[in-house]
């Protein structure tokens, strides 16, 4: 088991801001937010998903490949000295380039200890009007049990949580939070509290009702993910307003509302909608435990007769 059982209490910091077109601007805002946090006490700090340029999705253009890095790259060593620098742990987010043609959105973990000690990619892929993610992603590879033949590395395979010097991360992406499959595989291997870099976000042509439905769902979902696998679940999303570049599609405000969830699915902070902000929160790992015994949703699962869900659909 993780280093983490040593750990039953972690100060988790979510850094919530907008991106621009500059990615050294974006870089710099990440950096003074994770140097505030760590000045605060943050030990684990999680950044929203594409961090380090707008959220270029929003159409489909063979130009924004060129935004794409390679893993170890300029943004994982750049995070890397500020982890070993101010002794924390960082998730940070890629667009990697993992060979001519194959893109994935990637999020990492750097140690303050060990560096880059393992790397998640995106296993579920969008593609709304707005979010036209599989234009540019591929999905992550997934492979029965931990690794596979061609890519054997521990943390690159489909749901397998991380290991660092704070214990095991359950690190996932955006569209991955909306499926409760990924957040029990995770905690079935292990994982003392899930991660979701994200960016998500209204539509202005939406009603005040619609959105306010869209927002309310997203945070419901993943309170349940911490509900019923008794683990502590934070979503760090992005903030401010985009406009579509190419004109041709919707616009994006996204909503922050970054947040750190309890293993009961209680709210234990949340950031605003509309401005940049610093979330952090002192999480207990102990409780999971003493909640687990008191909801034992693990124990009473009927693994026996759960297999027609690797079906598409049972009608």
């Amino acid at each position: 088991m993780a280093a983490m059982k040593k750990h039953q209490n972690i100060t988790l910091a979510l850094i919530q801001h907008p991106c621009s077109a500059a990615r050294n601007e974006n870089i710099a805002s990440s950096e003074a937010a994770i140097r505030d946090a760590a000045k605060q006490g943050a030990e684990l700090i999680l950044l929203q998903e594409l961090h380090t340029s707008l959220y270029f999705c929003q159409h489909a253009s063979v130009d924004n490949f060129d935004l794409a890095e390679t893993i170890p790259g300029p943004t994982t060593e750049h995070f890397a000295h500020l982890a070993a620098e101010l002794s924390v742990v960082i998730v940070a987010s890629v667009f990697e380039r993992r060979g001519a043609g194959v893109y994935h959105n990637t999020a990492v973990v750097l140690d303050k200890q060990r560096g880059q000690v393992g790397q998640y990619r995106k296993m579920h892929i969008p593609d709304d009007p707005g979010f036209y993610e599989k234009y540019y992603f591929s999905p992550g590879d997934y492979s029965a049990g931990s690794g596979s033949s061609n890519d054997p590395t521990p943390g690159k395979q489909g749901f397998e949580p991380i290991d660092t010097s704070l214990g095991r991360l359950g690190v996932l992406v955006c569209w991955d939070q909306w499926f409760p499959e990924a957040a029990r595989l995770m905690t079935l291997a292990g994982a003392d509290l899930l991660l979701y870099p994200t960016a998500i976000g209204w539509d202005d042509n939406d009603n005040a009702a619609e959105q306010a439905r869209q927002r309310e769902a997203w945070v419901t979902v993943q309170r349940g993910h911490a509900i019923a696998n008794g683990i502590p679940v934070a979503a760090c999303n992005r903030t401010g307003f985009q406009a579509d570049a190419s004109q041709q599609g919707n616009d994006i405000r996204f909503w922050g509302s970054s947040f750190v969830a309890g293993p009961q699915g209680e709210i234990l902070a949340q950031a605003p909608t509309d401005a940049a902000a610093i979330v952090l929160v002192n999480v207990n790992l102990a409780r999971t435990e003493h909640v687990r015994r008191v909801w034992p949703c693990l124990r009473d699962r009927r693994i026996d007769a759960y297999g027609d869900l690797l079906k598409r659909y049972r009608g």
